[in-house]
């Protein structure tokens, strides 16, 4: 049994196969998830497990190099925003509009969905490198 970092078994399959500028979502219970991305879906009810939550303890096992966020996100939910940006602390952002972020999700090696019920809660997370 594993005794640190991310026990569920999808999720850190997932990290531990990315390579360089490789793509992870996470996202809020209701982003549309397409075909072709693993989807890994923890959503129990409204509110369970936050989107912050999750993303946090993502973090804690993949070098993240870059970041993508809606537009919408800064004004529809600013609180959260402020959140997401703390956590991401010194990753490098960068802002498209929402159906821009739906459309590259798609691209991503996988798609954990929350459950969080905050609109726009979504982030796209590019793997980086360790050396």
């Amino acid at each position: 049994m594993k005794s640190s970092g991310i026990f569920n078994q999808p999720i850190s399959s997932l990290i531990s196969g990315m390579g360089h500028t490789d793509s992870l979502v996470v996202s809020d219970a209701g982003l549309p998830i397409p075909p072709g991305p693993q989807r890994i879906d923890l959503a129990l009810r409204c509110g369970l497990p936050t989107f912050l939550e999750v993303l946090e303890t993502v973090l804690g096992e993949l070098e993240v190099e870059r970041a993508v966020i809606a537009e919408q996100t800064r004004e529809k939910s600013a609180k959260l925003h402020e959140g997401l940006l703390a956590i991401l602390g010194e990753v490098a952002v960068d802002y498209v509009d929402h159906e821009e972020l739906k459309a590259r999700s798609a691209g991503s090696k996988g798609i954990i969905r929350t459950g969080e019920c905050t609109p726009f809660a979504n982030v796209i997370l590019y793997s980086g490198v360790v050396f």
